[in-house]
């Protein structure tokens, strides 16, 4: 059996991350799923039935570009629910100064940083397993419950992956700095970065739930102080959704708390009428 090649990391640079949004929407694409296997055991396979490509213990990174508007029109809900969207760290950047003549970076010593990290790794080679110390064991228990729990909606969906991330940035850190535990500094540094990648995720999805008809309806009701029945409801879609369908959208909203509603007297039978949560009605628009 060929064992392959020792060297088995992959850094990938995608300068038009859009076009990986596209592929899974191709009849019988893969890449979805290798790379959300890639991010969990290593150990890859084609599906090819003929001649199977595979590798074991791989470590792939991918390094995406995209702009806001491309990823909230190209992730489907399907590819941010299935665990496609959360096996990324999502860092939203912007310029900073204008440069018209470049950087010139190529006048940097980039040298004793390369020498640094060189050591870093072989160091790590060497690492066996890395436990958290009493520090930062004390602090993973206190942020644990925050980061298990998640949010509703979409942006749940692309954050839902929180402590396995949270942890491996902690152990990236704790091998950089060449040590055999992960220690309190370690691990609050690894929580600033999902911090931010956090906030950029909500920069990018909002709150957004995925459901165009359960966001049309929490929309309806964030701008109106009265409420709405559920003809009025049924009204904002001009006959294009059915019932049972704006019953689901209702029901996913009342179980996130988003929502609530209040029975109505109406001399027959009894009405209702649905108003936003204080939860739900953090955003207004006009």
């Amino acid at each position: 059996m060929d064992s392959g090649i020792a060297d088995k990391r992959l850094l990938a640079q995608e300068a038009e991350f859009v076009s990986l949004l596209h592929m899974p929407d191709r009849s019988g694409n893969t890449l979805s799923p290798i790379i959300r296997k890639a991010w969990e055991t290593g150990n890859l396979e084609s599906p090819t039935k003929n001649s199977p490509a595979k590798a074991t213990n791989a470590h792939m990174s991918i390094v995406g570009h995209i702009v806001k508007d491309e990823v909230r029109r190209y992730l489907s809900r399907t590819e941010a629910v299935n665990g496609f969207g959360n096996r990324f760290l999502w860092v939203c950047a912007t310029r900073s100064k204008y440069l018209p003549e470049g950087g010139q970076t190529d006048k940097l010593n980039f040298a004793p940083l390369i020498c640094r990290l060189k050591a870093a790794i072989d160091s790590a080679r060497a690492m066996g397993e890395l436990k958290r110390d009493e520090g930062a064991r004390k602090i993973w228990c206190a942020v644990y419950s925050q980061l298990s729990d998640g949010v509703p909606g979409l942006l749940g969906a692309i954050t839902s992956r929180a402590e396995a991330q949270v942890m491996r940035l902690a152990c990236l850190y704790a091998l950089l700095d060449g040590g055999t535990e992960i220690k309190a500094m370690h691990l609050r540094a690894a929580l600033a970065v999902w911090d931010y990648c956090e906030a950029s995720a909500r920069f990018i999805f909002g709150d957004s739930l995925g459901d165009s008809i359960a966001d049309t309806v929490l929309l309806a009701l964030r701008n109106s102080q009265e409420g709405l029945t559920r003809t009025e409801i049924s009204q904002l879609f001009q006959g294009n959704r059915d019932r049972e369908q704006i019953g689901r959208a209702l029901g996913s909203l009342l179980e996130y708390g988003l929502v609530r509603m209040v029975p109505e007297e109406t001399g027959g039978r009894k009405a209702e009428r649905w108003f936003v949560s204080e939860e739900g009605g953090t955003k207004k628009t006009n």
